[in-house]
């Protein structure tokens, strides 16, 4: 498994434990740093994903939520709107990942982690972030 998938999982693992027990952000960060010794580079990936999904969250459940047709969000599964989160987070705000490897990424963690469906829902909302991004970027360069 790349160190990275591995970081992933951690931030997703770290994202939904903070959510069901509501502990403080930076303890759930030192547990999921604390699990096992990891490269310095891992380990700072996981700290700025992590934060950066905190910092976020709601930001991209509203990017999550305009794109949902005919779907209310309260009916979207949690690990699903995580692993979203984490994906937006990636796209807008950590530029050392191409964004079709964070889609492919996000996919196969929904496929590991989620129910049957929850690959093809991630991959079709992360797509319709991914094409607003670039739409925003090119209106930014005009």
């Amino acid at each position: 498994m790349h160190p990275r998938r591995k970081a992933r999982e951690r931030v997703l693992q770290g994202l939904y434990s903070m959510d069901i027990s509501h502990e403080d952000k930076d303890k759930v960060l030192a547990d999921i740093l604390a699990r096992d010794p990891l490269p310095k580079k891992i380990q700072l990936f996981i700290k700025e994903l992590f934060m950066t999904c905190v910092d976020k969250r709601t930001w991209c459940e509203e990017k999550i939520d305009s794109h949902l047709q005919n779907w209310d969000m309260d009916r979207v599964a949690l690990l699903d709107k995580l692993v979203l989160v984490m994906g937006i987070s990636e796209i807008y705000f950590i530029d050392e990942v191409p964004p079709k490897v964070t889609i492919s990424e996000a996919i196969e963690i929904a496929k590991e982690f989620s129910t049957e469906e929850s690959s093809s829902f991630v991959n079709g909302i992360l797509d319709a972030v991914y094409k607003d991004n670039q739409a925003e970027k090119t209106i930014d360069a005009d």
